[in-house]
């Protein structure tokens, strides 16, 4: 099986009129940095990157590695990678430093499950990531159709294993519970940030719901790997970052991911920092002294940045641990 990931989406491909993100057209201009030389990428030329491409097109695709603005996009899509977003591309959040669309989303289409394990099954994945966008106006936040979409896939594609990186389900009981039940293998949610930076970071979500969220998780079903990632250069402190670290390992988390925070536009929140290498380097390195099973540190790492290969040494990991 391949290990390629992809993304189904609502949209057809067409491009949408007016602004973006409407909701940001007020914000105070934040210029947008030169970026070091660690963090810059070469302009995508690999043929099978244009063969991804046309893929996406051909099947109607759209991928939040596009939707995101992604930096690894020439790398993963040369290696016919992707990400799924469910749920369509408009969120009910408006998160200072996220590139998706924000306003009010269409109706769920009842389809999708089906559409994309079809897509799986017929590109033989070897592992599935599935994220979405906030629902807030849904009255589970959108987890049964999570929960539909893992159960489709996995009538569908039996060998195939699953991620999902879900929304919080802030105010919405149960949200959780019902994606646990369908047991994915990968539970993946962000804390993003740092607790003090989230009234203007995360203004829509609330630090101590997403712990509880990923705690409770691990309570409901301790078999599933748990996992959850932060950006940094957003004006965090040190100390902050490893009270996180204590935070997450308290709630049992097995997977820690941390990568640079990159400004999308100008209307976006901005870079206070790029860290270095060597200090994500060293952040990686407090980490696995934590417990964590897994750590992926570095300025282009990002949440399902080599998803596939990460799952196969979290597995490895547990055995070896007994």
């Amino acid at each position: 099986m391949s290990s390629t990931r992809v993304l189904i989406d609502h949209r057809t491909g067409a491009q949408r009129s007016g602004p973006r993100h409407p909701e940001k057209a007020n914000r105070p201009d934040n210029p947008i940095q030169r970026k070091p030389a660690w963090i810059r990428v070469k302009a995508p030329t690999n043929p099978i990157y244009h063969e991804t491409h046309a893929l996406m097109r051909e099947n109607g695709l759209v991928t939040v590695c596009e939707e995101a603005g992604c930096p690894n996009i020439g790398e993963c899509w040369s290696q016919r990678h992707a990400t799924m977003m469910i749920m369509g591309d408009t969120c009910t959040r408006a998160c200072s430093f996220c590139n998706v669309r924000t306003g009010q989303p269409e109706a769920l289409d009842a389809t999708e499950p089906a559409r994309v394990a079809d897509a799986v099954a017929r590109l033989a994945l070897a592992h599935i990531v599935i994220t979405s966008v906030d629902r807030d106006d849904l009255a589970d936040g959108g987890a049964a159709h999570f929960a539909a979409v893992i159960r489709a896939i996995r009538a569908a594609a039996p060998s195939t294993t699953i991620e999902v990186l879900t929304p919080d389900f802030l105010r919405k009981p149960g949200g959780m519970e019902i994606v646990a039940e369908a047991r994915p293998d990968v539970f993946n949610h962000n804390l993003e940030t740092v607790p003090r930076l989230y009234p203007s970071i995360r203004p829509g979500a609330r630090y101590y719901q997403s712990l509880r969220l990923l705690d409770g998780v691990k309570r409901l079903a301790p078999g599933i790997f748990t996992k959850s990632g932060l950006m940094v250069g957003l004006g965090e402190e040190r100390a902050e970052i490893l009270q996180v670290m204590d935070d997450l390992r308290i709630a049992e988390v097995d997977f820690l991911t941390l990568g640079q925070y990159l400004q999308p536009s100008v209307k976006h929140a901005a870079v206070a920092e790029f860290v270095t290498p060597e200090a994500f380097a060293e952040y990686a390195a407090l980490a696995r002294a934590r417990g964590f099973l897994l750590v992926s540190a570095s300025p282009l790492t990002r949440s399902s940045y080599h998803a596939d290969a990460d799952f196969a040494r979290l597995r490895a990991a547990r055995q070896a641990g007994g």
